[in-house]
């Protein structure tokens, strides 16, 4: 790092969990992030701000003027944007060391099995669960750790999977099957700052992930209800008969 980045980072580099080993590491990094939405929205400039020396942005969807109350890195001349490209305007306004790369799409399996290598950690901001099947996969083939929310209503949860981790539970253990009852956002609504809440615990869990500093949550799903303002904190384990995580044992 040169001065420059010695001073930008420096509360960084004063914590002892991180220190410089920790920052040079995620200034190595090359995080994967699906989804420009809300939590994408909240977690995307925490990512930016902080180092990571590259950012891959995923979405096929364009900005939306109902989007604008949550997805706040999407200012309102950008209604109709392209979201990756909206996203990736603002990650340069922020740092202009981070090297940003954008992917107009949808982020299926067959595109996922041939990226995901290249990446140090993927952050899962979509809503769409058979996107996190088709990622939980990949992720499971290549070793590549990833931060999984969700946030509707009053709602939200987080967890983190890490196949690099043989006690690690996958998104498949967590859910089996497709939810038929999954709500979402344009039909049961959501509470603005619900998704910042959630997307900033989603980056805390990236940057601890990527420099090395504290407990993550693997094995652990946190939930939080907005309408009384509380967390809980929920075991998960591996189950054994898995269709995709027994298969990798």
């Amino acid at each position: 790092m040169n001065d420059e980045q010695l001073l930008r980072y420096s509360r960084h580099i004063f914590l002892p969990q991180i220190d410089i080993d920790g920052q040079l590491a995620l200034c190595d990094s090359h995080v994967l992030v699906i989804g420009l939405g809300g939590l994408g929205a909240a977690a995307l400039p925490y990512l930016a701000a902080s180092g990571i020396g590259q950012l891959t942005l995923v979405d096929d969807d364009h900005v939306d003027l109902s989007n604008l109350p949550r997805q706040i890195i999407h200012p309102q001349d950008r209604v109709g944007m392209s979201k990756a490209e909206s996203a990736a305007a603002t990650v340069m306004q922020l740092n202009h060391d981070v090297r940003v790369h954008t992917e107009i799409r949808r982020a299926d399996a067959a595109w996922l099995e041939q990226v995901l290598p290249q990446f140090s950690l993927v952050l899962d901001c979509t809503d769409e669960p058979l996107v996190r099947y088709a990622l939980n996969k990949a992720a499971l083939k290549h070793r590549i750790p990833w931060v999984s929310a969700a946030a509707v209503a009053m709602d939200g949860q987080l967890t983190v999977f890490d196949p690099r981790r043989a006690d690690s539970p996958c998104y498949r253990c967590l859910y089996p099957d497709v939810q038929p009852d999954q709500r979402n956002c344009s039909e049961s609504g959501v509470l603005s700052p619900l998704v910042g809440v959630i997307g900033t615990l989603q980056a805390v869990e990236a940057l601890k992930l990527l420099s090395a500093a504290g407990e993550s949550l693997c094995g652990r799903l946190l939930s939080f209800d907005a309408r009384a303002s509380r967390f809980h904190e929920w075991r998960i384990t591996r189950r054994p008969d898995c269709a995709d995580c027994a298969a990798q044992s």
